[in-house]
């Protein structure tokens, strides 16, 4: 999985196919500081805690923590919280274009860890999601969303791991970007949270537990909304039409800015 490059038409001519690299490059860039932002706070809040024997603190933080009596519950839950650091430092390293063409082997090792990382996380996912001993925070609307997000997980993490093995490159590419967006659902809801306080001051369509307008649209949206502008940037790659590249360009580089807004706000609510 590498971010998609194409060649300018000359050395110093700024083409709509070069700026809609640029732009991608500078989504990846701000993407990653939040990603930094977020695996610093798995890794000194919740592995700190393990590490003191102080793993009931996961409470204050998490609606449905770790349940008395629900063994399968926590181990899924546990595997899914550290598992998210491992996938979050993974992730950036596979959209290094040096990691394809120079260090190919580890481009393929880390792929391939990456991709067993994202189905466990699903499958734990989905084992919290329908366990009888949990509570849902957000009703059916934020336990839809979650399924929807397990599920493209693991169709696009078997489609790109398939098709790498058939050496279809290109199209694998496709795939393992799409796996690199869903897969970081969780991390997508965080960033958009904090970019609707930042701009309202408050959270409005928010309720404690997760059941008011902007909840539910946040439940479906940490998928369906990355997938698409995903699909929109692959086909603008793809496109011989300038105006469709610079439109694009125009997106990502907006979406680039609103996230690294949204990843100010949730480092300063979630991550500090």
């Amino acid at each position: 999985m590498s971010v998609i490059i194409d060649q300018p038409t000359s050395l110093f001519g700024f083409t709509a196919s070069r700026a809609l690299n640029w732009s991608a490059k500078f989504w990846v860039i701000v993407a990653c500081i939040g990603f930094v932002m977020f695996i610093y706070h798995i890794l000194f809040f919740y592995g700190g805690t393990t590490l003191s024997g102080e793993m009931a603190k996961w409470n204050d933080r998490l609606y449905n923590g770790l349940v008395s009596g629900d063994q399968l519950g926590n181990a899924a839950l546990i595997a899914h919280v550290f598992l998210a650091a491992l996938i979050t430092f993974g992730a950036p390293l596979q959209l290094i274009p040096a990691t394809q063409t120079r260090f190919r082997t580890f481009h393929r090792w880390n792929g391939r860890i990456y991709m067993v990382i994202a189905l466990v996380m699903s499958v734990s996912g989905l084992i919290m999601i329908f366990s009888s001993h949990r509570t849902v925070l957000g009703g059916w609307s934020m336990a839809t969303g979650n399924v929807i997000n397990a599920v493209s997980i693991i169709v696009t993490a078997l489609a790109a791991w398939y098709l790498a093995m058939k050496g279809r490159i290109a199209v694998h590419r496709e795939w393992a970007l799409r796996l690199f967006v869903v897969s970081n659902g969780v991390w997508f809801i965080r960033v958009m949270f904090g970019f609707w306080i930042l701009i309202h001051g408050d959270a409005p369509g928010h309720t404690s537990l997760f059941e008011g307008p902007f909840d539910r649209f946040l439940a479906f949206s940490h998928t369906l909304l990355p997938l698409m502008f995903m699909e929109l940037y692959l086909r603008a790659y793809k496109s011989r039409n300038d105006r469709f590249k610079w439109i694009m360009t125009g997106v990502i580089s907006t979406i680039a800015i609103a996230m690294g807004m949204g990843i100010f706000m949730a480092t300063m609510i979630f991550w500090i």
